[in-house]
C-alpha cells in the first residue's frame, strides 16, 4: 500500500474527552490520506467493481460551547475508488464556510443543535435556525458527476471531485440556489432522468419547499408545500412521476420555540401526513394522506403501483424514547440516536390515489434502519433493501441486512463484537442482469484491531460474509450516510464536461 499524509487539521479537543461520541468508535480524526493500492486482508478485489463509495462522517475538530451533539461535527468524506481489481482511498474535510472560520479561530464560534443561541460566539449562521455552523456533514450524492454534500438543518451544498474528495466550492445550481433556505439532509437524484429532486424548510411559512434541478443544473421547479407550523422533515422519496413529503407529528415544542429553545416533542395525537406532488406539480396540486402517528428518518424507495404509490421506510415505534431504567448519562442523554431505542422497523404505505384511502404494513420485526437499494430502482418496483442493524443503547451499527421485500426472509452478516460498520451501498456489478447481481460496499470501525477497513460482501449471498477486505491507512470515525457513483457515470459526465470546455474554448 503506497500511503501519503496530505495534510493535518487543528484540533482542540482535550486529551482526556470522555464524551462517547468524541472518543472509542466515534473518535474524530484531524489527518487526511491518500492511499493506492490498498492493503488486501481477506478475499480478492472483484474485476467486474467499477466506481467510488463515498462517506459522510460528522468529524468535530473543536470542543462544543456545552453540550456536543454528533450531529454537529465537521463534514469529513471517505472515498474508496474500485477499478481493474485495484483500490484506493482518500478523505478529506468539507471545506465549508464554518470550518474555515474556526480552523483560522482555533476554536468553535457557533452553537450546536443541543444548545443555547446566547453560547457562540457568532451569530452569523446557517441552517433553518439561522444560528448553526453548517457543516455540511450528513449526506452524499452524486449529480452530474460530481459529489454533493448536504447538511441535515437546510444548509449549503458543497462540491467534491468524487476521486480526490477536495472540495471544488458551492453549489449554485446556476446561480439560482435558494440559500435563504438551503437544501436539506436528502436531495435525491434520479438516474433516468439526470433530475435533483429536494426539500427545504424553515420557520416562517409556508415552512417547506421542494424544488427540481435538471441534468443541466438549472432549478427548473420550485413551490411551497405549507405545513401546519414549523417541523423536522428528514427524508422524501419519489417515483416516475410523483414525490413524496411529510409532516410528522415529532417537531419542536411550541412553547418553548417562542422562548428560542429547539426541543422536538412527539405529539401522539396527531396523525403522520405524507404530500404526494405531481414531480412538476403546484401547490395547488399536492395530495394529503394521512397514517399512524411516528417519524421515520429513512425511506429506501417508493413506485407506482396502478392507483396506488408504495413506498418503504422505517417506522419508528418510539420517537420520543423513555429514559426509564437507563441510568448512564450518556445513553440517556443520547437514547434518540438509538435504533432499538427508537423501535425502528421496515414498514410500508400504500397511498391510493383514487380514493384516498391508505393502507400500512410491517414488514420486518427486526430493528433496522439506514436502509438502501440498487439506485438502478429508484421510483421502481424494487425487491431488496440493504439495511444496517443497530447496537445496544449506542448510534453504532453491527451489522448488514438484507431485506427481500417479496418473500419477507432476512439475509444477514453480522460484524464481529467490537466492530462497527457504515451505511451499506449496493455496486451493481459491471454488466449486472438483476437487481442483487453486484456487491455490497461499507467501512468498518475495527476496535480490536485500532484500524478500518473497507468490506466488500456479494449482494445476493450477504451471510456468505466478505469477497474482500482492505485495509485503510488509519482507524476512522464511525459514520453514517454513502453514496456509490459508477465509474461509467463519472467518466461519462466528464467527457462531457472536457467536451464543453473544448467548444467554449
Amino acid at each position: 500500500m503506497d500511503v501519503e499524509v496530505v495534510g493535518r487539521l487543528l484540533s482542540t479537543l482535550p486529551e482526556d474527552d470522555d464524551h462517547p461520541y468524541r472518543t472509542g468508535p466515534w473518535r474524530p480524526q484531524t489527518t487526511e490520506w491518500q492511499a493506492d493500492d490498498l492493503q488486501v486482508v481477506e478475499g480478492e478485489i472483484p474485476k467486474d467493481l467499477d466506481g467510488v463509495y463515498l462517506r459522510n462522517t460528522e468529524n468535530p475538530l473543536h470542543p462544543a460551547a456545552k453540550n456536543y451533539h454528533p450531529f454537529d461535527g465537521d463534514g469529513m468524506i471517505h472515498v474508496v475508488g474500485f477499478r481493474d481489481g485495484t483500490a484506493f482511498y482518500r478523505n478529506r474535510f468539507v471545506r465549508t464556510d464554518g470550518l474555515l472560520a474556526e480552523n483560522e479561530a482555533g476554536k468553535a464560534l457557533w452553537a450546536g443543535c443541543s444548545e443555547m443561541p446566547e453560547w457562540a460566539i457568532r451569530e452569523d449562521g446557517w441552517g433553518s435556525r439561522r444560528r448553526m455552523k453548517d457543516a455540511s456533514s450528513t449526506d452524499v450524492i452524486l449529480h452530474r458527476g460530481t459529489a454533493l454534500t448536504s447538511f441535515w438543518m437546510c444548509g449549503d451544498m458543497y462540491r467534491l471531485d468524487p476521486y480526490s474528495a477536495q472540495t471544488l466550492g458551492k453549489e449554485d445550481f446556476n446561480g439560482a440556489f435558494p440559500y435563504h433556505l438551503g437544501v436539506s439532509a436528502h436531495p435525491k437524484v434520479d438516474a433516468k432522468t439526470g433530475e435533483l429532486l429536494f426539500f427545504n424548510y424553515s420557520k416562517e411559512a409556508p415552512y417547506m419547499k421542494y424544488g427540481v434541478v435538471d441534468e443541466n443544473n438549472d432549478l427548473v421547479h420550485y413551490v411551497d408545500v405549507p405545513l401546519p407550523g414549523p417541523r423536522l422533515p428528514h427524508d422524501m422519496a419519489f417515483t416516475e412521476n410523483y414525490v413524496i413529503l411529510n409532516d410528522f407529528p415529532l417537531f419542536w415544542d411550541e412553547d418553548l420555540l417562542r422562548k428560542g429553545i429547539h426541543h422536538p416533542r412527539f405529539h401522539p395525537h396527531i396523525p403522520s401526513r405524507f404530500a404526494v406532488i405531481p414531480r412538476r406539480g403546484s401547490t395547488e396540486d399536492i395530495r394529503w394522506f394521512e397514517a399512524d402517528p411516528t417519524f421515520v428518518l429513512h425511506f429506501p424507495n417508493a413506485y407506482e403501483d396502478g392507483d396506488e404509490i408504495v413506498m418503504e421506510g422505517f417506522f419508528q415505534g418510539a420517537p420520543e424514547p423513555s429514559d426509564q431504567g437507563i441510568t448512564d448519562k450518556w445513553r440517556r442523554a443520547f437514547r434518540f440516536l438509538a435504533l432499538d431505542h427508537m423501535q425502528c422497523r421496515l414498514h410500508r404505505w400504500r397511498f391510493n390515489l383514487k380514493t384516498g384511502a391508505v393502507r400500512e404494513e410491517v414488514l420486518s420485526d427486526q430493528i433496522t434502519e439506514f436502509g438502501t437499494i440498487n439506485d438502478d430502482y429508484s421510483g421502481k418496483p424494487n425487491r431488496y433493501i440493504y439495511a444496517a442493524s443497530g447496537v445496544d443503547g449506542w448510534f453504532l451499527f453491527n451489522g448488514i441486512v438484507r431485506h427481500d421485500l417479496h418473500t419477507g426472509d432476512t439475509d444477514a452478516y453480522r460484524l464481529p463484537d467490537g466492530v462497527y460498520g457504515s451505511e451499506t451501498q449496493m455496486a451493481p456489478r459491471v454488466g449486472s442482469t438483476s437487481e442483487d447481481d453486484g456487491y455490497l460496499v461499507t467501512l468498518t470501525t475495527d476496535m480490536n484491531d485500532d484500524a478500518s477497513y473497507c468490506v466488500v460482501l456479494d449482494a445476493a449471498r450477504v451471510s456468505d460474509g466478505p469477497v474482500c477486505k482492505l485495509r485503510l491507512p488509519e482507524r476512522i470515525s464511525s459514520g453514517t450516510h454513502s453514496t456509490w457513483a459508477p465509474g461509467g457515470d463519472i467518466r461519462r459526465w466528464r467527457q462531457t464536461d472536457t467536451a464543453a470546455q473544448a467548444v467554449a474554448l
